[in-house]
């Protein structure tokens, strides 16, 4: 009679560089900021960012949520497809996921030259010093983001990433989801809240 040992479950692990964690939490702190400095001069004056908030494009703004909430998904398949050893499909999951966050600074762009035609800059009123500051802030981290999925394309397609070698894409995808949350939290704040 053979005899079955009971296999132990190894202890859950957090993916990526420990480095990249702590990049993270600061970079949500400074954001976490923000977000509460623009929920504090909201409060002081809502009738003006209602007004104002109501001249944003809503529209580019969901447009641009499902563009990072799919690239982040395309992130999520590299990583499995590394986990699975699928070497051949994670380079053309973070293309995938670098043309979203592509599409995401096209969007913003449009939206940014729309305000900046008409004359609205930093300095027109709070909320719209707030609404460029925050997002511009935001948009830079895509880009960085960008420059990162963009390091991690050129691994993969080495052959770089597979089931014993996925910290730098494990690193630089939890880089990407926390663009991705974000955004999630300042589209409704920024955009639809009222």
């Amino acid at each position: 009679m053979t005899e079955i040992s009971p296999t132990v479950p190894s202890p859950p692990r957090l993916p990526g560089d420990l480095a990249i964690w702590v990049f993270i939490l600061a970079e949500m702190l400074v954001f976490a900021v923000f977000f509460a400095a623009y929920a504090f001069a909201r409060a002081k004056n809502p009738e003006l960012f209602n007004e104002y908030q109501l001249t944003l494009d809503r529209n580019a703004g969901a447009i641009n949520t499902l563009l990072l909430i799919t690239g982040s998904w395309f992130v999520v398949l590299a990583v499995q497809a590394a986990h699975r050893d699928d070497r051949a499909v994670i380079p053309r999951h973070i293309a995938l996921g670098l043309l979203c966050g592509a599409g995401f600074v096209g969007v913003k762009i449009y939206e940014y030259a729309a305000k900046f035609s008409v004359g609205i800059s930093l300095s027109t009123n709070t909320f719209y010093m707030f609404y460029i500051s925050l997002t511009f802030f935001h948009f830079m981290h895509v880009m960085l983001g960008m420059v990162i999925l963009s390091v991690i394309w050129r691994q993969a397609r080495k052959g770089a990433y597979g089931p014993n070698a996925c910290n730098g894409l494990e690193s630089g995808a939890a880089y990407w989801h926390m663009v991705d949350l974000l955004w999630i939290i300042l589209f409704p704040l920024v955009y639809v809240m009222r």
